[in-house]
């Protein structure tokens, strides 16, 4: 056979094992099913749940907001390539799993939390896993952390660009930095004083994009999701915990980290120096470069990211081992 059609034939080999790896997976919901997507390479080195961040963000990381990367597809296929199986679901009330909820809107935290627990179990009969890692992203890593006390079989816990401290402090501080919120920032701050205080907000007053901000539908879910603390939530957990920072990521800073770690210093940190928040690494400071990678599916997630977690699977003890010494590290750099 020419060399040509070899490779050719190799290629197809390899696209058609892993389409077979990947396969559509389906849980009960309050008021139909959730959909999400398993890969389950051969052999299996260990099985991660990866949680969604904000907003309208389906099973790949895409949100018709603006993110069409496809960040949580491409973790999802890089761990593939060492092993890892992966489940990655659209959150109920949309995309695929809009049956399972009749207004997306409607949720809480801990009714997400509800629906990680069963994706926990599903990937754990599907793979035959005893237990499995979840990995939530963004927003997804408060999920994780208010779902890990209620859901049995979890190997350890894996935040990526998790917020550490309540939300409203990162919220004053995303709008306090963009100098183009200066004529509107009295207004929002005022409106989120509100949310904090568990009152709902009249948007009729506000600018079109405070409106979009604070869009009365989404203001329960904001009520509740504004009482969180994440750094109180790690410092509960016994779980092995690994905490992920983009030392590019304009959404999350660093400071998120920091204090998940200050609250849970047992916990694993590692800093990938060029990833941003949508798990791309971008070469330099540049806002406009940051931001195109938003876009961008072609742009592989930081191979430091995925070294990070594999390391973390590698050298974690099990749950019941006691405590571990603290570590940090900084990935993909020196």
């Amino acid at each position: 056979m020419p060399q040509f059609l070899r490779a050719a034939l190799a290629a197809i080999l390899a696209l058609v094992a892993a389409a077979a790896e990947a396969e559509e997976l389906s849980i009960a919901g309050p008021g139909g099913p959730l959909a999400g997507t398993l890969m389950r390479p051969a052999p299996l080195t260990a099985t991660v749940v990866i949680v969604p961040g904000s907003g309208p963000t389906d099973r790949d990381g895409n949100n018709p907001l603006g993110v069409t990367a496809a960040p949580y597809r491409l973790l999802a296929e890089a761990l593939r390539e060492r092993g890892f199986g992966s489940l990655r679901f659209d959150k109920r009330g949309m995309f695929a799993s809009k049956a399972a909820g009749a207004d997306a809107n409607a949720v809480t935290i801990d009714d997400y939390a509800a629906d990680v627990a069963g994706w926990v179990a599903a990937a754990r009969q599907a793979t035959g896993s005893e237990c499995v890692w979840l990995l939530g992203h963004s927003e997804g890593g408060l999920v994780a952390l208010a779902a890990a006390p209620h859901t049995p079989g979890l190997c350890g816990i894996i935040l990526v660009a998790a917020p550490g401290r309540p939300m409203g402090r990162l919220l004053r501080e995303q709008l306090r930095a963009n100098p183009a919120n200066a004529p509107i920032l009295d207004q929002a701050l005022t409106a989120l004083e509100a949310l904090e205080a568990g009152r709902r907000v009249d948007t009729g007053p506000l600018p079109p994009p405070l409106k979009a901000l604070f869009a009365e539908p989404v203001q329960d879910y904001l009520i509740d999701l504004l009482r969180r603390d994440p750094a109180a939530l790690a410092a509960d957990t016994r779980l092995p915990l690994l905490i992920v920072s983009g030392g590019r990521d304009i959404q999350v800073g660093p400071a998120e980290a920091a204090a998940l770690h200050a609250a849970q210093p047992a916990a694993r940190l590692a800093v990938v120096p060029e990833m941003n928040h949508v798990l791309k690494d971008v070469g330099s400071a540049d806002r406009a470069a940051n931001l195109a990678a938003y876009g961008d599916p072609a742009r592989p997630v930081s191979p430091a990211l995925i070294d990070a977690i594999a390391a973390f699977v590698r050298d974690a003890r099990p749950p019941d081992s006691g405590a571990r010494s603290p570590k940090t590290e900084t990935a993909g750099g020196s």
